[in-house]
């Protein structure tokens, strides 16, 4: 991996998933960005081929990653879904990847219980000092590992919690400019909400809303003065299934998200009026920050929208296309995907693409980004096994 300044400041701008942030800094644009930027890396094949699509889909292994409310609405006792995505392929780094596991178990028809884990590895670093000195190489590793509890209000309705371990290790026991850096760490929440209008053939609306990673800042010293707010974000989603018959169905939906995070101070000609101006940023509550993330004009420009459509043959062949689209202003991330989806009995096999986009120092770094996931759906029968029915569509 190419040589990084040891700047935690710099870390976060190259590991963050606004694919052109430096670009947007540069321009003097003011880019929304926060610490541990992997959580919004979609860590499921499935959803990678639609756009990142997820809030208001159908119930999957991998539902905790999008809107944990809809798992009492599956179809299956209970499912484990594993996904590995090979990240930032396009610049040629070989070590950097995302590994994810999810899985949740149905109590009864009303009520489950879920746990996740997402692992993020950087590769290997060689860090520098401010003049450009070797001082070591490190391999930062993040991680985020999750518990969640969902249960049905209705009929219709479902509500879920969660609650997030976060750590993050990018350059433990390293220092420079008289401060020692460790692994941050930081606990946040999941609230979401499903809403399902959909018949027992799977035909019609649904409806889904979370509230991700409300929780604590996380900082890499000693100094109080120096942490960052984690991802904290709002995500409004909808889908309409359409039933044609027995074999055929189709899926579309589009989901928005928005960080509940507030844009960093304006930079000045003055040092010690940026100086002051960061550290009453920093010092926020986080619970006013996610107010304060609402202030300001042009809110529309920092909504990112994801569009997607998948459909099924025979509840066992599935072909996903999508499209994500973030403001120039914000990261410029857009990208078309396209996926597809094996199902096998109790075995489903997902993979997605995101197509290349953009030509020489516009093209888009996460061109080419790949996942491969596997998902496995099971039921308990009364002999407390397992069944081997064929998954429902879009399972």
């Amino acid at each position: 991996m190419k040589r990084l300044t040891f700047r935690l400041t710099a870390l976060l701008m190259i590991f963050s998933a606004s694919a052109n942030f430096v670009k947007a800094q540069t321009n003097g644009l003011n880019v929304v960005t926060t610490a541990v930027p992997f959580l919004r890396i979609s860590p499921d094949a499935r959803a990678g081929g639609m756009g990142d699509l997820g809030v208001a889909t159908s119930p999957d292994a991998n539902s905790s990653f999008y809107n944990l409310a809809k798992t009492p609405f599956s179809k299956h006792d209970y499912g484990i879904g594993v996904t590995y995505t090979p990240w930032l392929k396009d610049l040629g780094l070989n070590d950097v990847y995302l590994l994810s596991a999810a899985g949740f178990y149905k109590l009864d028809q009303n009520q489950s219980i879920s746990a996740s884990l997402r692992y993020f590895s950087l590769g290997n670093i060689q860090f520098t000092d401010y003049q450009g000195q070797p001082l070591g190489e490190g391999q930062p590793r993040e991680f985020g590992a999750d518990f969640g509890y969902s249960r049905k209000l209705s009929d219709r309705l479902s509500v879920a919690l969660a609650l997030r371990y976060i750590h993050s290790n990018l350059a433990s026991g390293y220092a420079t400019n008289g401060q020692t850096y460790k692994p941050g760490t930081a606990v946040a929440g999941d609230i979401s909400l499903f809403y399902n209008l959909a018949n027992d053939a799977g035909q019609g609306w649904a409806f889904g809303a979370t509230l991700t990673n409300l929780g604590s800042r996380i900082g890499y010293t000693n100094d109080a003065t120096q942490k960052d707010y984690i991802p904290a974000s709002i995500n409004l989603g909808t889908s309409y299934t359409a039933v044609f018959d027995e074999q055929n169905k189709i899926m579309f939906g589009v989901d928005l998200h928005k960080l509940l995070v507030p844009a960093p101070p304006v930079a000045t000609t003055d040092s010690a009026t940026n100086s002051n101006n960061l550290i009453a940023y920093r010092s926020k509550s986080v619970v006013s920050s996610w107010f304060n993330s609402f202030s300001g004009p042009d809110q529309l420009k920092l909504i990112n929208v994801s569009i997607g459509a998948e459909y099924s043959y025979q509840d066992q062949f599935f072909v996903r296309v999508g499209y994500f689209y973030e403001d120039p202003s914000q990261g410029d991330r857009k990208y078309f995907t396209v996926g597809v989806g094996l199902k096998y009995n109790v075995i489903g096999l997902n993979f997605s693409y995101l197509a290349p986009s953009g030509n020489g120092v516009t093209r888009n770094p996460l061109s080419n980004t790949i996942r491969f996931g596997l998902v496995f759906d099971l039921d308990k029968n009364e002999g407390g096994g397992t069944t081997t029915t064929p998954a429902p569509a879009n399972q």
